[in-house]
């Protein structure tokens, strides 16, 4: 059982840092990285990720359409408010704040998802997998957020 916590406050704390810079996996496989994106927005005491710059950072991993980018803000800045409030929400606990930020991030994909063309999603659908065995081989340990 504790174990089990151990995984699911581990893989909530990953899944802020995914929200707040869902661009570290696509980082990865980016041509020419910078010593940004090797962080996470949020993680080891670096600033999380703007909106803009998550898109930004998205529009070069995918290709994405100026239309595209209009969408996929709000969805971005969305996701990010609801983390920040979840994180100053003093009444959860710890294991429904990891929940509930994992539950976001789901959110978050899927609407992004929705946004993508087909190759895109395929995409997109490979770096969210790629994060999640990299969370995992780091003792995360959750499901693939699909």
């Amino acid at each position: 059982m504790k174990n089990q916590l151990c995984r699911i406050a581990l893989s909530g704390l990953l899944a802020t840092g995914l929200a707040l810079g869902s661009a570290a996996a696509f980082a990865q496989d980016s041509p020419a990285p910078d010593a940004s994106a090797q962080q996470p927005g949020g993680h080891m005491g670096h600033q999380p990720m703007t909106p803009d710059e998550q898109v930004a950072r998205m529009t070069k991993r995918y290709n994405l359409s100026a239309d595209q980018q209009a969408q996929i803000k709000p969805i971005v800045a969305d996701a990010q408010q609801k983390m920040m409030a979840l994180r100053q929400d003093s009444s959860m606990s710890r294991d429904d704040k990891m929940t509930k930020m994992m539950s976001i991030r789901q959110d978050s994909n899927t609407k992004i998802e929705a946004v993508l063309n087909d190759t895109q999603k395929q995409q997109f659908t490979q770096d969210q997998q790629r994060m999640q065995e990299r969370m995992q081989q780091h003792g995360g340990g959750a499901p693939p957020a699909q």
